[in-house]
C-alpha cells in the first residue's frame, strides 16, 4: 500500500458499522421466515433450514466484506482498499486534490458517519468524516507524546496545527 519510504500511515479504519444494517435486516428476515417454515413441520422444515442457512450466509458475507474494507490516509494519498483474495485499492494523491467534500445526512450526523468525496474518489460510510477535513495537511502527522495521553485523532494532527507542545512536525 505504501509506495515511498517517506510516506507514513496517518489513518487506517474500517467503514462505519452502519453498512451492516441492510444485510442484517435481510438475514433476519430470511431467518424469521425459516423459523416459521420449521414451525409448520415436515416437509416445510427443509425449506426453513435452507432459509436460515441463507440468512446466515448473507450476514457472514456482509461482515467479511466490512472487515476487509479499509479507509487509509497516508502523508501522500487517501485510498480505500477492499477484497480478500483479490485486493483492490482506489487512491487519490493529496498533492493533486482540489476541494474535499464531506456529505452527511441527518442520520449520518446522528450516527457519526458520512461520505468523503476527494477528486474522483468517493468513499461512503466513513466514521467521523470531519476528522479528515484538513486532509491536505496530512503531511503534518504528529508523533504521540511520550506519556501517551492524547488520542490517535489528535496525534494525526489533520487540522491546521496541533496545540500541544510535545507534538512535532515530521
Amino acid at each position: 500500500m505504501i509506495t515511498s519510504g517517506s510516506e507514513s500511515v496517518c489513518l487506517d479504519e474500517r467503514r462505519h458499522a452502519v453498512v451492516l444494517a441492510g444485510p442484517f435486516v435481510r438475514a433476519l428476515g430470511l431467518a424469521a421466515v425459516g423459523i416459521g417454515c420449521m414451525a409448520i413441520g415436515w416437509p416445510a422444515s427443509i425449506a426453513g433450514v435452507l432459509l436460515q442457512a441463507g440468512g446466515a450466509g448473507i450476514a457472514l458475507r456482509a461482515v467479511w466484506m466490512w472487515e476487509r474494507t479499509r479507509v487509509v490516509l497516508t502523508t501522500e494519498k487517501l485510498f480505500v482498499v477492499h477484497g480478500t483474495f483479490h485486493r483492490r485499492a482506489a487512491a487519490v494523491r493529496l498533492s493533486q486534490l482540489g476541494a474535499v467534500e464531506i456529505e452527511q445526512s441527518l442520520v449520518g450526523r446522528l450516527m457519526g458517519y458520512g461520505t468523503i468525496v476527494a477528486g474522483e474518489l468517493e468513499i461512503d460510510y466513513v466514521p467521523q468524516p470531519r476528522r479528515i477535513r484538513g486532509i491536505k495537511q496530512a503531511s503534518y502527522c504528529c508523533r504521540p507524546d511520550p506519556c501517551g495521553m492524547h488520542s490517535v485523532t489528535c496525534a494525526l494532527s489533520l487540522h491546521s496545527g496541533c496545540p500541544h507542545q510535545h507534538y512535532q512536525r515530521l
